[in-house]
């Protein structure tokens, strides 16, 4: 008789209504149709008074790694990309420039392909939903953007990304400068300024 598994936490079982059943079980659920159709939660971004501070905690304290970061010419560390797994990122750190500290910077949902990001950028535009920047590719992590905001004025990112996954178990960093960072994302488009001081909760 086989050994139970004991569980260490409680989770609820995703179960779909009758009209979106999968024909095949080791899927959630089917196809939409309408919206933007994201698969999964990809990453959470936070805002930090020190980046390189929480980043650390995430590693020393629940077991996370850095595979990218952007130094300072200063020598501070201003933003790092953490994971737990395979996927390159899950929570990221960059510095809140107002200078506050326990601030969400956005939630990211991620598409299947490319082309659904698009799709969602003109859904937005036909819905008067505020596109705060993209469609665009991210330098760091090379991930395919969309960020807009929600009733309530939270950031939210739609992104694709690229099925970019880390195997090696002594992946060293990659540390971005100051001077690489100015140069904008990965094809030019240069970061607005309202990426580095906007989150929730609003700064009076």
């Amino acid at each position: 008789m086989g050994r139970r598994r004991h569980r260490n936490w409680e989770t609820e079982r995703y179960a779909p209504p009758e009209h979106l059943r999968p024909a095949l079980k080791n899927q959630a659920q089917a196809y939409p149709g309408r919206g933007v159709g994201v698969r999964r939660l990809d990453h959470v971004n936070y805002l930090a008074k020190e980046a390189e501070a929480n980043g650390r905690f995430v590693c020393d304290a629940l077991g996370g790694r850095v595979t990218e970061q952007i130094q300072l010419d200063s020598g501070v560390i201003s933003g790092q990309w953490t994971h737990f797994a395979q996927k390159s990122y899950d929570i990221v750190y960059t510095t809140d420039w107002t200078g506050s500290r326990g601030r969400l910077h956005h939630i990211a949902f991620a598409t299947d392909t490319r082309e659904d990001i698009l799709r969602a950028a003109d859904s937005a535009l036909d819905n008067g939903v505020h596109i705060e920047t993209g469609p665009h590719k991210h330098a760091i992590q090379q991930t395919f953007f969309l960020y807009v905001y929600e009733p309530g004025g939270n950031r939210i990112e739609l992104c694709n990304p690229a099925g970019r996954l880390i195997f090696a178990p002594d992946w060293e960093p990659v540390t971005w400068t100051e001077a690489e960072r100015a140069k904008g994302q990965a094809w030019g488009l240069k970061t607005i300024e309202s990426f580095h001081t906007h989150g929730a909760p609003p700064v009076a």
